[in-house]
């Protein structure tokens, strides 16, 4: 991916966040020159990858496969003497045209809300022993109802909606021809990228970056090292 990919993506998402009046915590906000002076008073954001996520899973075709997104909390499963948190929050901008793949989560259970846009459309195969798709009726929860749907069904949340996704539901995401870019809210367990995803076909997580301009904010996982501050 180009890095002025990267940029278009994260301003574009910056514009829908002010369209739905949802404001940023402070180091959403920080440009590189700013994250070099940040001390180890900030390495919670290190840690736990708070913050800015764009991501093609290894594939340069953004604008077909991937997605931008937010972490703006989250704990940490391996170091949970010190980040105790049981919870996570992300904001996901998904475009018409854009998907998601299936995949589940060994550990993490996670609501998924259409906080604003079009409609959010979620795939759902139960998982067999083997990490295949189960023919199986899915139970879906969505925003206090619970009912049975058959194997593959697209559940569509229009905004305001919400779905429960538990542990070992294969999912997928993308959004309903004609209805426009989603905002997605997401309030999970902990997350973990780098050991609790289970793509049904193997895919990278983070883009491999041509540096064609300056980045205008640092990515979750470009953050300098930790440095004191006289």
């Amino acid at each position: 991916m180009k890095r002025s990919q990267i940029n278009e993506a994260i301003q574009d998402m910056e514009k829908l966040l002010e369209k739905y009046s949802f404001s940023l915590p402070p180091f959403c906000n920080w440009t590189p020159k700013e994250w070099r002076t940040k001390g180890s008073e900030y390495n919670e954001i290190r840690d736990n990858m708070l913050g800015w996520d764009v991501t093609d899973y290894g594939k340069n075709k953004f604008n077909e496969l991937g997605f931008t997104l937010i972490t703006l909390r989250n704990g940490n499963y391996q170091m949970s003497e010190k980040y105790a948190k049981p919870y996570a929050e992300k904001l996901i901008m998904l475009k018409e045209g854009q998907y998601s793949p299936m995949h589940y989560h060994w550990s993490k259970m996670e609501d998924i809300i259409n906080r604003g846009g079009g409609n959010l459309l979620i795939r759902l195969y139960n998982s067999s022993l083997a990490g295949e798709f189960s023919d199986t009726d899915v139970k879906v929860i969505s925003d206090g109802r619970e009912y049975f749907v058959p194997a593959g069904t697209q559940v569509r949340l229009m905004p305001g909606e919400s779905i429960t996704i538990y542990q070992e539901l294969y999912h997928d995401f993308s959004v309903e021809k004609g209805t426009g870019t989603v905002l997605i809210g997401e309030v999970s367990m902990c997350n973990d990228d780098n050991t609790d995803n289970r793509f049904y076909q193997p895919l990278g997580r983070f883009p491999e970056i041509e540096e064609d301009e300056e980045p205008y904010r640092l990515l979750c996982n470009e953050y300098p090292k930790t440095i004191e501050i006289e």
